[in-house]
């Protein structure tokens, strides 16, 4: 006869096994809609490009080694692969630069909003989404309007008569950064806000009581409490701005490409899947870092303020 402990091990073992079952639907969904086409593009990063496009059905590591390396055309020895390189680094530096940038215009944005009286709050939230009521396409020819040679902000230097000649703004990294803060500047308020609303400004007040400065206000009050919403925003920002293609291609012209850039060539002009593949996989495992360090940190702040 079983025992008290056998049966609620079994009951236990009937509860995950209903849980496993009952879960199977949305896990094979997951496996197919979103592991599948990564897992498909992990396989084409091994094979052989095809001639004209898409690929042999031979193993090749060479994919992977084109990444960082480049082969010379007459002895096959390999050297650094300085194009690939650059367009890296460019990548990583404006998704970073960009992320500061969020950070600096975003911070005293949310700050603003989460000091505002309740019933005007939600009004100042609502002009913050409005830009995501159009489509990234057409905010960025918009921005193009603003810091092209005859946009506005030339136009309006010269007419003041601080330059005689417009200044060379567009198809530049800076252009690129500017277009990509644009976009991506209520990625970064929304999570801001998201903490600061929570934050004891009582709290501040005591410190200011205590005469602290507020430098010394934000940096040993404000910025520790609000860390998380600082974390997730500047993740938020990271992520499509290290893959954005839409917004280099506009305001870049071409010439100063990014990540997205390399890759879509690779599958098209370049004719090599497998070195787009491992691009794009390349992409994703530095992702993967950012998000490493987002759930550690976050984690890490929870237990601290738990």
């Amino acid at each position: 006869m079983a025992t008290a402990a056998e049966i609620e091990k079994q009951a236990e073992a009937r509860e995950v096994r209903n849980r496993w079952f009952l879960s199977a639907p949305a896990l094979i969904i997951i496996l197919l809609a979103a592991s599948g086409p990564l897992l498909i593009v992990l396989f084409y990063s091994f094979l052989t490009p095809g001639p004209y496009g898409d690929v042999v059905w031979k193993f090749s590591i060479e994919g992977w080694v084109s990444v960082f390396l480049e082969r010379d055309i007459f002895d096959d020895t390999l050297s650094f692969a300085s194009a690939h390189l650059t367009i890296f680094w460019r990548s990583l530096k404006l998704a970073l630069m960009a992320t500061v940038a969020t950070l600096i215009f975003g911070f005293p944005t949310a700050y603003f909003i989460a000091t505002r009286p309740e019933r005007t709050r939600d009004i100042w939230l609502f002009l913050i989404t409005i830009p995501f009521w159009t489509n990234l396409l057409i905010r960025t020819f918009a921005v193009l309007q603003v810091i092209r040679n005859e946009g506005l902000i030339n136009t309006a230097l010269i007419n003041l008569g601080i330059i005689d000649q417009p200044i060379q703004m567009l198809y530049t990294d800076f252009a690129i950064m500017v277009g990509m803060v644009y976009v991506y500047l209520p990625l970064m308020v929304l999570p801001l806000y998201a903490s600061m609303e929570k934050l004891d400004f009582r709290l501040v007040e005591a410190g200011y009581d205590l005469y602290a400065t507020r430098w010394q206000v934000l940096k040993r009050i404000i910025f520790p409490l609000v860390r998380p919403g600082v974390v997730a925003g500047s993740i938020l920002v990271f992520i499509p701005a290290i893959g954005a293609y839409v917004t280099p291609s506009v305001l870049g012209g071409g010439k100063n490409m990014m990540f997205a850039n390399l890759i879509e060539l690779q599958f098209g002009q370049g004719r090599n899947w497998p070195l787009g593949a491992a691009l794009s996989i390349t992409v994703m495992a530095i992702v993967m870092v950012a998000l490493l360090v987002y759930v550690r940190n976050t984690s890490g702040s929870e237990v601290r303020h738990g």
